[in-house]
C-alpha cells in the first residue's frame, strides 16, 4: 500500500499557476520524483488516493498518470499498482560533453571497447561532412561505450588528420575520443541533427540490442576556428538513453 503521508505531500506542491488541472498534477508528482520525495520504485498513491486527497476527477488523474508513463517517469503494473521509474540516463543536446563524464556525474563506470582505429580514405559523404577532398586520408574510429557494463553508445566518428595527426597513436580504452580532440584542437563550435533509426544487424550486435528495438542517432559535427575537427555518428540504444535540452528565453 501507497504511505497516506505521500498523497498528502502531492497536494502540497500542486502548483498554482494557470495551467490545466491534469498539467498541474504531472508538474507536482514530477517535482516529486526529482527533488527525490518520491525515489525510483516507490509505489506512488493510487488514483482513487489522488481523487481524495486533490479533489480532482479519476478522469484528470488517469490522464496525468497515463501522460507520465508515455514519458518514463512511471511505471504502471496491471493489478499491482504504479510506480515510480527508474529515469534513462540522459545526454545533454545542447552540449558536446565527454560521455566518460555523464557517467561517472551519475555515480557509474565508464568503460569501452575499441572495435577499430585506422586511416583510410574518405568518402564522398565523409569528405564531405569534413570539407576535405573525397578520397583523402582520414582517421577513423568506432567504439562502444558501457555504463556499469551496459552498451550505452556506438560512437562512430572520423577525423581530420590535419586536425589531429596522432589520433591513431591513442589508447582509446583509457581516454574517450573527446579528450585527446579538445586537447589538440579546442572547440569552438558544433552542430547536432537527430533521428531515430533502425540499427542495422553489425550495430545491434555491438550494443547487444534485441531485433526490433529502436536507436537514436545523433550526428555530430565540431570545429576548431574554421576547420572541421570530427564528423561522428553516436547511436544509443532508445531503451537505454534519452536525449535532453533546455533553454532560456
Amino acid at each position: 500500500m501507497a504511505e497516506p503521508q505521500f498523497a498528502a505531500q502531492l497536494s502540497a506542491v500542486m502548483s498554482d499557476t494557470p495551467a490545466p488541472i491534469y498539467q498541474r498534477v504531472k508538474q507536482a508528482i514530477v517535482r516529486q520524483i526529482r527533488t527525490g520525495a518520491w525515489a525510483p520504485h516507490q509505489r506512488i498513491p493510487s488514483e482513487s488516493e489522488m481523487v481524495a486527497e486533490l479533489g480532482v476527477s479519476r478522469m484528470t488523474i488517469n490522464r496525468a498518470l497515463r501522460e507520465l508513463t508515455s514519458e518514463g517517469y512511471l511505471l504502471r503494473m496491471q493489478g499491482v499498482g504504479t510506480f515510480v521509474a527508474e529515469m534513462k540516463p540522459q545526454t545533454e543536446m545542447l552540449e558536446v560533453r565527454n560521455i566518460a563524464d555523464e557517467i561517472a556525474a551519475r555515480g557509474h563506470r565508464h568503460s569501452s571497447r575499441l572495435v577499430s582505429l585506422q586511416a583510410r580514405p574518405a568518402t564522398a559523404d565523409e569528405a564531405q561532412a569534413l570539407g576535405i577532398p573525397p578520397g583523402q586520408r582520414l582517421f577513423h574510429s568506432l567504439i562502444v561505450h558501457y555504463e556499469n557494463d551496459v552498451a550505452v553508445q556506438l560512437e562512430d566518428r572520423c577525423v581530420n588528420p590535419i586536425a589531429a595527426p596522432d589520433y591513431l597513436q591513442q589508447d582509446f580504452t583509457r581516454i574517450t575520443p573527446y579528450i585527446y580532440l579538445t586537447q589538440v584542437a579546442p572547440l569552438t563550435a558544433g552542430e547536432h541533427r537527430v533521428e531515430a533509426v533502425a540499427p542495422n544487424a553489425a550495430q545491434r550486435s555491438l550494443l547487444d540490442l534485441t531485433d526490433n528495438e529502436p536507436c537514436l542517432l545523433i550526428h555530430r559535427r565540431t570545429w576548431s576556428g574554421r576547420q572541421v575537427v570530427t564528423s561522428a555518428h553516436l547511436l544509443y540504444p532508445g531503451s537505454r538513453y534519452q536525449l535532453f535540452g533546455s533553454f532560456t528565453v
